[in-house]
């Protein structure tokens, strides 16, 4: 098997439409991996700059344990991930996916949250035949954003295509919606070296445009929800 152990890329659009107080619309275009955590790639030393991937030794145990903590045991099933790897030792994802399989039954999804303060939280999904399900908003992402309402995601497994969606409904109605749509490319060396001059430093580049689309969204004069006790709540990502 060659280094990258049967893994996927995706060349995947980015979209998030915020509706309430104001509409406020961005895109953006990445990469993204699909992996096994128990074989990750293992690309030679001279590409890892472009596709690093750090020791997931512990990620399934970490992610088990989140599992079992909810009622859901995952012992036996193949765990696959969706998130960027590191470029140049630096990887954000504001949204990692785990499908947790047992043969022909997906037995759950993890969705992990991260926001740019340090901080991620873990939510069990699960889904119906289409990949969705609901959960409450448990987690301070965005200053723009009270930590209350529903999220409505439907993240069904990807195959030649990536289709993921997330919704935030607060008092009953959609706050925002954010979409991830992909095709599939086979993961390689040629394919990492294209991903590394189609988005140059492109983690890095997630993280500044959040920055900047704050920055943007404060001039608006949109109000601002402070961070405090109650709504710092999550613990340190792992992936990438």
């Amino acid at each position: 098997m060659s280094w990258t152990r049967g893994a996927a890329m995706y060349e995947a659009t980015v979209a998030h439409t915020r509706l309430r107080p104001t509409v406020y619309r961005l895109r953006h275009r990445t990469c993204y991996w699909l992996v096994d955590v128990d074989d990750p790639p293992r690309p030679p030393a001279w590409l890892r700059p472009l596709a690093g991937f750090r020791d997931m030794t512990g990620l399934r145990a970490s992610v088990a344990r989140f599992t079992r903590e909810h009622g859901v045991d995952i012992d036996g099933c193949r765990v696959t991930m969706l998130a960027h790897a590191r470029v140049l030792g630096y990887a954000f994802n504001p949204l990692t996916v785990y499908w947790c399989r047992a043969g022909d039954r997906l037995r759950c999804i993890v969705a992990e949250v991260r926001n740019t303060y340090g901080g991620s939280h873990r939510y069990l999904l699960e889904p119906d035949a289409r990949g969705a399900d609901r959960v409450g908003k448990e987690f301070y992402v965005s200053p723009f954003m009270p930590v209350a309402g529903e999220y409505r995601m439907r993240l069904p497994e990807p195959d030649d295509r990536l289709s993921l969606t997330v919704r935030l409904d607060v008092d009953g109605e959609a706050m925002l919606v954010a979409t991830v749509e992909g095709r599939r490319r086979e993961a390689g060396t040629a394919a990492v070296l294209a991903a590394a001059i189609r988005y140059p430093l492109s983690t890095l580049a997630v993280s500044a445009a959040i920055r900047f689309h704050g920055i943007r969204l404060w001039l608006r004069g949109l109000p601002i929800t402070p961070r405090d006790r109650t709504n710092r709540k999550g613990h340190r990502d792992r992936t990438g």
